[in-house]
């Protein structure tokens, strides 16, 4: 399976908290909920697909309590997110939480070396193991170049504060856009998807004047 991460983020690259004040308020951070003014006319629509291409949910522990306590509410049969949610195989990066713990459908905790176990889930047969959220996780995963694609929701609002998707210290990437779509109505969201093209540089390169024309050296 291929390993792809799924996030909204803001054009200062925060991800944390944005459906809601106590979704998550580590740290002190008290700007949550400020996806949800910017949410209307179509703006979450590409998270329909995005859910439907996973095979497997992979989530860190503090965004599967978050999850658990809110979807299984979600009765609606077309929801997309919930379905996927509430019937897919998950996992949950911990070393805290019991099998008791997680009683939400078909899931199983990942203890001990998580990089190890997620290098595994990704030798087996399917389509993608999706992570959701998941700050820690996901830098922990970039971090040892695990990630094969991201997926993207920029909305046009600067948070200030909060955790970001890359934050300083990332191990460098490059990525590739293979799809971009600006999304029309309400504060138009860019969805993006990135595919891994290069780990561990960026590679560099200068602007030069070469007889009298601007080069690439």
């Amino acid at each position: 399976m291929e390993l792809s991460v799924h996030t909204f983020v803001s054009l200062d690259g925060v991800m944390q908290g944005p459906g809601g004040a106590k979704e998550d308020d580590s740290n002190g951070f008290e700007r949550g909920g400020w996806l949800v003014p910017h949410s209307e006319a179509g703006q979450l629509d590409p998270m329909g697909t995005w859910f439907e291409k996973a095979d497997a949910i992979l989530l860190g522990r503090t965004t599967f309590e978050m999850m658990r306590s809110y979807w299984p509410q979600v009765t609606e049969p077309d929801n997309p997110v919930a379905t996927a949610l509430n019937g897919s195989k998950k996992y949950v990066a911990s070393n805290t939480l019991s099998d008791a713990d997680t009683a939400w459908g078909d899931t199983t905790v990942l203890r001990g070396d998580v990089l190890e176990q997620v290098r595994r889930l990704k030798e087996l047969p399917g389509g993608e193991l999706q992570v959701h959220g998941s700050w820690q996780l996901v830098r922990t995963l970039h971090d040892a170049g695990l990630i094969d694609i991201y997926r993207l929701l920029q909305f046009p609002v600067i948070v200030g504060d909060g955790k970001r998707l890359f934050a300083d210290g990332s191990v460098p990437a490059t990525y590739r856009i293979t799809e971009s779509q600006v999304l029309t109505g309400g504060a138009g969201a860019v969805s993006l998807t990135l595919r891994q093209d290069g780990f561990g540089s960026t590679g560099v390169g200068e602007f030069v004047v070469s007889d009298g024309q601007e080069a690439l050296a």
